[in-house]
């Protein structure tokens, strides 16, 4: 079934990110019809990736909705707190937290300044080689250590997100203790940050393998955040994923729990 979506993809001239940027649209879309009634009010943490880095396609939010977004959740009742405190005990009804995958240079840019100027604590997960100049990427589009180290010393909890963004339930075990391992020693090495938090790299259910906690913990990491909520892998900590289709209508749906059981396709 698989490889005829790819053949079909392929004959309409779709790339595999534009492919999936057009269904994640249409369901969203239309889940956001069919949100909870009553509204599921309990705590949140957002998953966003980059804030005006059109490359990243349906992760891209661009600054002026990420803005408006933050402001209409505030403007609804909603209150701003570090992602550990939902983690940690399951928050309050309507706390929202704000989280980052990848590093990107865009969250420094355009997302953190919008951040301060709404008082609103966030958290940043790295993908360390990426940091380090590794990733097959343009100059300027990923942030280095100086970047990451300013973020943190203005208040950003920095956490991992592998070495290298592979799916983890593709390698062999030996490969993801070192994805787990190496990503934190690598931080705490660059920035004198010991990080206690991981995020998985995609964040479904099928890309953490159900063996990993344990070398996670042995890792260091107290917490390990999916990009999903009720679909999310047994010990993980959910968070609800925005994107770049979530205009108001369905970032409101997002608060309200209509994405509960969505997680991003990819073909």
């Amino acid at each position: 079934m698989r490889e005829r979506i790819r053949a079909t993809v392929r004959r309409a001239g779709l790339t595999r990110a534009r492919a999936s940027s057009l269904r994640a649209g249409c369901e969203r879309g239309l889940l956001a019809l069919r949100r909870p009634v009553p509204p599921d009010d309990r705590a949140r943490i957002l998953c966003y990736h980059s804030v005006g880095t059109p490359q990243w396609g349906v992760n891209d939010v661009q600054p002026r909705r990420f803005r408006r977004q933050l402001e209409t959740a505030l403007s609804a009742g909603y209150s701003f707190v570090p992602a550990a405190d939902i983690a940690g005990t399951g928050g309050q009804p309507k706390q929202l937290a704000v989280t980052f995958d990848d590093g990107l240079m865009s969250v420094a840019t355009n997302a953190a300044p919008i951040l301060a100027d709404l008082g609103i604590p966030w958290t940043l997960f790295v993908v360390t080689d990426w940091a380090d100049g590794r990733g097959d990427f343009e100059q300027g589009l990923v942030l280095g250590w100086r970047e990451i180290e300013r973020l943190a010393g203005q208040g950003a909890e920095i956490g991992s997100h592998s070495l290298t963004h592979t799916r983890l339930s593709t390698i062999p075990a030996g490969e993801v203790d070192r994805e787990l391992a190496e990503s934190g020693a690598v931080i705490e090495a660059r920035l004198g940050i010991r990080p206690t938090a991981f995020a998985i790299p995609v964040g479904r259910r099928q890309d953490w393998p159900d063996w990993a906690m344990e070398p996670a913990r042995a890792a260091g990491y107290d917490t390990i955040y999916a990009a999903c909520e009720d679909t999310r892998p047994p010990g993980t900590v959910g968070r609800t994923m925005i994107t770049s289709w979530d205009g108001d209508r369905i970032f409101r749906a997002a608060l309200e729990g209509a994405y509960d059981r969505w997680e991003e396709w990819l073909l």
